[in-house]
């Protein structure tokens, strides 16, 4: 163990994964402060909360998700020290990345009435329906955020994300006891005010660091040429073969627990919080596994430039290697702590049970969890997208879909039956996108 942090390449890989660790670790601080205010108001509250973001965390997650397109590409375009593409870069995966975002808003503002049929208890739907035409506005803003992010993340540049993460979620916090108890005279909004507080927030991420991308010193180099740059169809194909694939990646995962949380709420209202506040936990850890992740796709993506397998195979194991000591730890912390961690969004003792059983087999799945959002990190570094898409596809909505509502609903396990289908999901596309890799490896250590 000793020698493994010893080792040069972990160094690195720790180097730039710890300030990717705290940013992703901001975005689900953000929600989990959402709800342990909610909580604190009541359970249906809190459950319209958790109803609200299933449906708009959807599309969400397919934005971010094509925002990471830009994250290999700069890094190549860094390596040759080719301002000019990215400054290309940058203008394309803005306008990509805000298009695709106006697109899913749209299609999120309508949707606001499906909320009512969707088989949750009605006093939720009926309270998440006004939150979630508030919480869809800020799906522009935080795409702003995540084209500067990955932008930033290609330069090598981990701590720019994660100043403003920590600035965005000190100003949610405070703004969320502000308007919903109506302090410093602003409006007592109630639980409203959670919403408004996360919009507020978010814009304001998004706002300064694109302001911070022209005027910081480490990455103003494009502000000179940026005029000279166009957003073109070379640039937008470029950022699209990638980036869509990216999307659709995160979108079939999270739709899955999505769905899974839809499910959960068709039980009542307990089971509803039970499962957002297990997701959460299991959420927050799965961040630590991303910011290693994105720090797998920034040096497998430098090595790649320079088409060095050699140091490609060590780069991305000395990632692997990490993400499973990592998780392994918080398996353990779920397991030792499963009915005192959801004390700190709820005190309703049916709730706390059931969230104590779901994190049982959430400390079983940490590895593979860790270890699938790994290897998907170590493949767009390789720009090897089509695989893991459908690998994504095939075991979450054609495995663990189907298997969730059989042991949901047929074998009456309900939402713990829900969780295991999501375990066996998660298992069957971590050892699946592990084999891709070590193919790929084989493949070009032997032409090589």
């Amino acid at each position: 163990m000793k020698q493994l942090f010893k080792d040069k390449h972990t160094r690195e890989t720790l180097d730039l994964a710890w300030p990717l660790i705290i940013t992703q670790v901001g975005h689900i601080v953000t929600g989990m402060v959402d709800n342990i205010f909610l909580g604190s108001i009541g359970p249906t509250e809190q459950a319209a909360g958790i109803l609200s973001n299933n449906l708009y965390v959807l599309l969400l997650v397919f934005g971010i998700g094509v925002s990471y397109a830009s994250t290999p590409l700069v890094t190549g375009a860094h390596e040759r020290n080719d301002v000019l593409k990215k400054a290309a870069l940058f203008k394309n995966s803005l306008f990509l990345n805000v298009a695709i975002a106006i697109g899913c808003f749209l299609i999120l503002f309508v949707s606001s009435g499906a909320l009512r049929h969707m088989q949750q208890p009605a006093e939720v739907a009926e309270l998440a329906i006004p939150f979630y035409d508030v919480l869809i506005f800020s799906i522009i803003p935080i795409s702003v955020f995540f084209t500067c992010k990955q932008y930033c993340e290609g330069l090598s540049n981990t701590r720019l994300a994660l100043v403003i993460s920590i600035l965005g979620n000190v100003l949610n916090c405070f703004l969320n006891y502000f308007l919903i108890y109506g302090k410093l005279g602003l409006p007592e909004m109630g639980y409203m005010g959670s919403a408004w507080a996360t919009f507020i927030a978010r814009t304001f991420m998004g706002v300064l660091f694109l302001i911070v991308i022209f005027k910081f010193r480490g990455t103003r180099e494009i502000a000179a040429v940026y005029n000279k740059v166009k957003v073109s169809w070379i640039e937008l194909k470029e950022l699209a073969k990638i980036g869509l694939n990216a999307g659709l990646q995160f979108t079939f995962e999270v739709a899955a627990f999505a769905i899974a949380g839809l499910m959960a709420g068709s039980f009542g209202k307990e089971q509803i919080d039970a499962h957002g506040i297990s997701l959460s936990l299991a959420a927050f850890t799965y961040m630590f596994g991303s910011g290693i992740s994105s720090a797998a796709t920034i040096r497998v993506g430098i090595y790649k430039a320079q088409n060095d397998w050699a140091n490609i195979k060590i780069a991305g194991l000395t990632a692997v290697k990490l993400v499973l000591i990592v998780m392994g730890f918080f398996g353990v912390v779920f397991l030792l702590f499963r009915s005192l961690l959801p004390l700190a969004f709820t005190n309703h003792a049916e709730i706390v049970e059931l969230c104590s059983y779901l994190l049982v087999i959430a400390a079983m799945f940490q590895l593979f969890d860790g270890l699938q959002v790994t290897v998907i990190g170590i493949l767009r570094g390789l720009e090897d997208v089509k695989m893991p898409t459908i690998i994504t596809l095939v075991s979450y909505w054609l495995i663990a879909l189907p298997l969730a509502y059989y042991l949901a609903f047929v074998v009456k396990l309900e939402t713990v039956g829900i969780w295991i289908a999501l375990l066996v999901s998660l298992v069957i596309v971590a050892v699946s996108l592990y084999l891709r890799f070590n193919y790929l490896l084989k493949k070009h250590l032997k032409d090589g």
